[in-house]
């Protein structure tokens, strides 16, 4: 139990996050799942939303079927929405409406992508500018002309 408790510590959840990303973005996207998801059954219902939001976010990432990605990005964007305005989840809803316009661009859902699209870039002054924020935008911009929204 004390092991249990002192792994999912607020302030290990984050690093232990970091390196799940780490694994995946080296490629072995199904370990990454498996510790991903080991980490959200740690954390519980009761869980930091701002933790289970960021924990869903990825977990879409390693989704292999388009329809999972989307369930969990739906997740993401409701762990978020009960963070209650938290400061680290408001930066993520540009991010969080990018990735579930993306989802519903892959199951041909163009008129949801849309919606998703707009809040993404209603939400979009939340960025700083800096790297990331930057990336966002020009997904943005990139999904803005898939969908025939952009210049």
């Amino acid at each position: 139990m004390a092991e249990r408790q002192e792994r999912t510590a607020p302030e290990a959840v984050p690093t232990r996050i970091g390196q799940v990303v780490m694994l995946h973005h080296a490629g072995d996207r199904e370990e990454a799942r498996r510790r991903l998801l080991e980490l959200w059954t740690e954390l519980g219902e009761d869980g930091d939303p701002v933790h289970r939001c960021t924990l869903a976010h990825y977990l879409a990432d390693t989704q292999d079927d388009p329809a999972d990605e989307l369930a969990w990005d739906l997740r993401a964007l409701t762990e978020a929405e009960g963070a209650g305005g938290a400061l680290a989840v408001r930066a993520l809803y540009p991010s969080l409406h990018l990735n579930l316009a993306a989802d519903y661009m892959k199951l041909d859902r163009a008129e949801a992508a849309r919606v998703h699209l707009r809040r993404a870039r209603g939400a979009a002054g939340a960025l700083g500018d800096d790297r990331y924020g930057d990336g966002v935008r020009a997904e943005i911009r990139r999904l803005e002309v898939r969908l025939g929204e952009g210049p």
